[in-house]
């Protein structure tokens, strides 16, 4: 059984998966292609951070950013082990349910293209590409999606 909570992204374990997930990206593409958060701003008051458990043992993290108008999705990540579970679905789906319950009904977010199975994802759960938004600009190694997710 999964457990989905709030967690500080400065916790041990849970910094542990966002150094995974940054050398996994960083290890696809450019510095200038990464948007990665610090610890610093996934800490920030409008961060809303998820880890999921499986009995006690951390099996995926995510974050979203409470912006003006929408909330950016950020840091969804599941270690290869893991995955195929359903666990980044439920950590998403957790983090749609974090903005309706403060009234954004938009989600956006930034991935790289060559995260075919992310992309995948999102476009099941109902994500369409955009264009950039927010201060990113263009950049042929990114897809931008957006999604309503209420009202």
């Amino acid at each position: 059984m999964i457990r989905i909570q709030q967690e500080d992204p400065t916790q041990a374990e849970v910094a542990a998966l966002i150094h995974q997930l940054d050398e996994y990206q960083e290890s696809m593409y450019p510095p200038e292609s990464n948007h990665l958060d610090s610890l610093d701003e996934l800490s920030k008051p409008n961060v809303h951070f998820l880890a999921a458990y499986v009995d006690s043992i951390i099996c995926g993290i995510g974050a979203v950013k409470v912006l003006n108008d929408c909330g950016e999705i950020k840091r969804l990540y599941v270690p290869e082990k893991f995955r195929g579970k359903g666990i980044a679905q439920d950590i998403v789906k957790e983090l749609e349910n974090c903005l309706i319950k403060r009234s954004i009904f938009t989600a956006r977010l930034e991935t790289g293209v060559r995260q075919l199975e992310a992309i995948g994802l999102y476009r099941k759960l109902g994500y369409s590409e955009i264009t950039p938004f927010g201060d990113y600009t263009e950049d042929p190694l990114s897809v931008f999606m957006e999604k309503n997710i209420g009202r």
